[in-house]
């Protein structure tokens, strides 16, 4: 099983992907993680990789995709994996094709986790911080008994810079610019499956199973 994950901000991805791992027994292969696994081997691509990071710079396609390659050709991703932050353009996904082809493999599928900007927006703008504690709230879906006061502590209620409004807008349209290409190109190759994230998170976890089928049993 084959898959890659995606959906922006504050769609529910990394909930829907921990599921996956647990039911379908398949590694969760996220950007980050690849990255600190092939540093902290001291690969050749992943000093290469650090070099660039430790600047402050992007790590170039090649790179990640070398790195990509390293890790597909693991023993734990024999029985499928689940890609989620790769690729995030159309070249990074015409060289997966290659990497998989190379491989004797393909994609089953790309899930695309939907959810309107509005109700991402609520999501995303929503999160509530204690200053003492560190507790977590959401004013729609978690929130404390007394509106700005952490239920634990009693602490003051804080929203950080980056969940306001406009951090959380611009985002979101960041990342909508980013991945319509890449939505459009995974179209077109007959991938791409929408799966409504604005519904129940068990209900999403079910259409992903129905979706996946039989996969895994």
């Amino acid at each position: 099983m084959n898959l890659v994950l995606m959906g922006l901000p504050g769609a529910g991805k990394g909930t829907q992907a921990e599921r996956l791992v647990e039911e379908y027994k398949v590694p969760h292969i996220s950007t980050g993680d690849m990255f600190r696994a092939a540093i902290k081997e001291e690969t050749e691509l992943g000093l290469e990789a650090k070099s660039f990071m430790d600047k402050g710079e992007l790590v170039p396609d090649e790179v990640t995709i070398g790195i990509v390659r390293e890790r597909l050709g693991k023993n734990d991703c024999e029985k499928g994996f689940l890609l989620d932050g790769f690729p995030r353009t159309v070249a990074q996904a015409e060289a997966l094709e290659n990497i998989l082809a190379d491989m004797n493999r393909k994609l089953d599928y790309v899930i695309n986790i939907k959810v309107d900007q509005d109700i991402l927006m609520e999501r995303l703008t929503g999160r509530r911080i204690c200053k003492n504690c560190g507790a977590t709230y959401h004013l729609v879906f978690n929130p404390p008994a007394k509106e700005g006061v952490c239920d634990k502590c009693g602490g003051e209620l804080y929203q950080r810079d980056d969940d306001n409004e406009e951090t959380v807008g611009n985002r979101l349209e960041v990342n909508l610019k980013q991945s319509q290409p890449l939505l459009d190109f995974y179209e077109k190759k007959g991938y791409l499956r929408d799966i409504d994230g604005q519904q129940d998170i068990n209900k999403v976890f079910a259409d992903i199973k129905e979706l996946l089928g039989g996969f895994g049993k």
